[in-house]
């Protein structure tokens, strides 16, 4: 079975490995009713050292999701880059580590919060919701001098 992501310590050289390749969109395991989905594969090319007791990982991951923009509701694609990434892990036993979850949440949590398709990196859009959800100015109806007592008077009342 093929587990890129699980580093056995005990056979890991000093100088650390160098891991490379891809992995299919599945790998993040999102819901098909999520408003996230992964379009391509995780392209991955990471180094992995031990120091003292952290498993260091550094290097490149890169995948495209599919997005549903915030205001529009249309899908668009969202591309994530992350070509200085870095990882520490604790080690608690000198075993194997499953590196996994630690990567798909890591790339996960680089999607925007707030997913607009203007934002889209793949294919730069504007959206067609821009201007429709612009707030309007709420003012408080003018209270005329004299219909009682002001908050700031029934507060001194109380001294």
């Amino acid at each position: 079975m093929h587990r890129p992501f699980n580093i056995d310590l005990r056979s890991l050289p000093d100088g650390g490995k160098d891991i490379a390749g891809q992995e299919p969109p599945a790998f993040f395991d999102l819901d098909a009713q999520d408003s996230v989905q992964a379009v391509s594969p995780l392209k991955y090319e990471l180094h992995v050292e031990r120091d003292g007791t952290d498993l260091l990982v550094s290097g490149r991951l890169e995948a495209t999701f599919s997005l549903e923009c915030g205001a529009c509701l249309e899908r668009f694609d969202h591309r994530v880059e992350l070509p200085k990434y870095r990882a520490e892990i604790e080690i608690e036993k000198d075993a194997t580590i499953n590196l996994t979850d630690t990567i798909r949440e890591d790339t996960l949590l680089a999607l925007p919060s707030y997913p607009r398709c203007e934002d889209g990196n793949v294919r730069p859009r504007q959206c067609p919701a821009e201007g429709r959800f612009e707030p309007g100015l709420e003012t408080a109806p003018d209270e005329s001098q004299g219909a009682g007592p002001g908050v700031w008077e029934a507060l001194n009342k109380l001294n």
